[in-house]
């Protein structure tokens, strides 16, 4: 429980430190994913929307003109106060609610839809995010999870998993499409749609987005740079007289529903 504070803490200042690069970052204002999200989810005028982990808000304000309410929630208050700044006079139907994604503050079956977007890498316990996003969700309901997920394999994992922590402290792990699957069955979510994408990130804009010093840029850098020619090919890493430019990671997208329960005959 202690490791579990420790890790939210170092999100917290992470987030709070950055909360506006977060609210500008290309990667997360404007990915195709977030037309697919309305494409999807089909959201309805009447239906009352969890945005879990919203960060810069870019999911909550993409889903605001097609709901009724949309309650955008995050763990740092600063990250959700600037956000809440940028977004509140234009879509004054999101809320905004300070929640750990692990303990949601909602009564049980309260949503039509919850989303989550690029954030659960950072949860030390992915499993009760997945229960809390079952417990909270009406019957019937709908959740879609969007995040980068590491590959099968587990020497592409650790790399991934150990290029992040380098990069970014807050980072706890991507987990595997498999892993997740496991997750959504054990809280009884039912998969129904998945699209799996390769993300291109411009590597000093990425790199510099969560990185405190030159030192630490350096240290990312070689990593990757000392990284086995075929770990650097699965990443798409682009190196230019030992400048890295470019690299991609797997990105998924994933719609769930929680089953309605049978009726009697």
């Amino acid at each position: 429980m202690l490791e579990d504070d420790s890790i939210k803490d170092k999100v917290r200042k992470q987030f709070a430190k950055n909360a506006e690069k977060y609210v500008t970052s290309e990667s997360h204002a404007k990915g195709k994913d977030l037309s697919l999200l309305i494409e999807w989810a089909k959201p309805q005028p009447d239906w009352v929307v969890l945005d879990i982990a919203t960060g810069g808000g870019h999911t909550a304000r993409t889903l605001s003109p097609h709901a009724g309410h949309v309650f955008a929630t995050d763990m740092t208050r600063q990250m959700l106060a600037n956000t809440a700044r940028h977004l509140r006079n234009a879509h004054p139907n999101i809320w905004y609610v300070v929640s750990d994604a692990e303990q949601l503050p909602f009564l049980d079956d309260t949503f039509d839809l919850a989303t989550c977007r690029i954030a659960a890498h950072h949860f030390p316990n992915p499993d009760q995010f997945i229960s809390e996003v079952f417990r909270t969700l009406k019957a019937g309901g709908t959740f879609i999870l969007i995040d980068n997920v590491a590959p099968g394999e587990a020497r592409l994992a650790d790399f991934m998993n150990s290029m992040e922590k380098l990069r970014d402290e807050s980072h706890v792990r991507c987990l595997s499409i498999n892993e997740w699957r496991g997750l959504f069955a054990a809280a009884g979510l039912e998969e129904a749609k998945t699209l799996t994408r390769k993300k291109t990130y411009d590597y000093p804009t990425w790199v510099n987005r969560t990185t405190v010093n030159s030192e630490q840029i350096a240290r990312v850098t070689n990593f990757i740079l000392h990284a086995d020619k075929d770990i650097q090919g699965y990443f798409s890493v682009d190196i230019h007289n030992d400048d890295v430019r470019s690299l991609q990671v797997d990105e998924w997208m994933v719609l769930c529903r929680k089953p309605c329960p049978p009726t009697g005959g």
